[in-house]
């Protein structure tokens, strides 16, 4: 009886331990994605000040990123980038995946900036608003549920190949029919992945909980990375249909 005692609350322990490190790992998980998203809101509204003049005008800077070729290269960088990080991150120490994607989080700022142009700043921030209370919601039901969401990563994928693909075919067609598509498919599609993501980030720290820091502190970046294009995509595609329009 003794020896059983002894075992159950070594077990209990170990339980312990491993639940306050999965509430750390997903703190640090939720803390650089904030930050990220920090960077990015600064970024994006003070390259957008910057880009008009006093006259309401485009400035010197706007018409450079925004009207010659190089909007082409603030549009489809951060989609070469997030894949070349996420493909290098295992390669990199710690230190230096938190500061590539601190960095990324800045460039997707600038590729965002002209939703200041295009949208009132209230309308922006009621939409940001209505992203938050979404996400907080999805991502808890991804951490609670029991249910396995495993199932549906197959299906959330091939649909996001699919919308990016639609996406960039659109930006060429510029049919508005398209675009509707896309934005209703997008918030779904987003909010799936918001749930999903969220689980799996908690399964794989669970299944790698006693692995080095190295790999922990990968996971904890990689995992930031993966709710903050879920965070900023499903709040694109909501601006979509929230936004007022200048």
């Amino acid at each position: 009886m003794a020896e059983f005692n002894t075992m159950r609350a070594t077990t209990s322990a170990q339980s312990t331990l491993i639940d306050e490190g999965l509430r750390a790992h997903m703190n640090k998980v939720y803390g650089l994605m904030a930050g990220g998203m920090a960077i990015t809101g600064v970024v994006a509204w003070l390259l957008a000040t910057m880009a008009v003049g006093p006259d309401g005008q485009l400035s010197q800077l706007g018409v450079a990123i925004y009207t010659t070729p190089l909007k082409w290269v603030l549009m489809f960088a951060p989609l070469l980038v997030v894949f070349a990080f996420s493909a290098t991150l295992h390669k990199m120490t710690v230190s230096t995946a938190q500061m590539v994607f601190l960095g990324y989080s800045a460039l997707m700022g600038a590729s965002l900036s002209s939703i200041f142009l295009v949208f009132t700043g209230m309308s922006i921030a009621q939409t940001f608003l209505v992203t938050a209370i979404a996400f907080a919601g999805l991502s808890l039901y991804g951490y609670t549920t029991k249910r396995n969401l495993t199932a549906f990563g197959s299906f959330l994928m091939m649909g996001l190949i699919g919308l990016i693909v639609a996406s960039i075919v659109n930006i060429f067609l510029q049919s508005s029919a398209m675009q509707f598509a896309i934005s209703v498919i997008g918030v779904l599609l987003f909010a799936g992945l918001t749930a999903y993501d969220t689980q799996n980030i908690k399964n794989t720290y669970l299944q790698m909980a006693n692995s080095d820091s190295e790999f922990l502190g990968k996971a904890a970046i990689m995992g930031a990375l993966q709710l903050y294009l879920d965070f900023i995509n499903l709040f694109m595609f909501l601006l979509q249909f929230l936004g007022d329009r200048r």
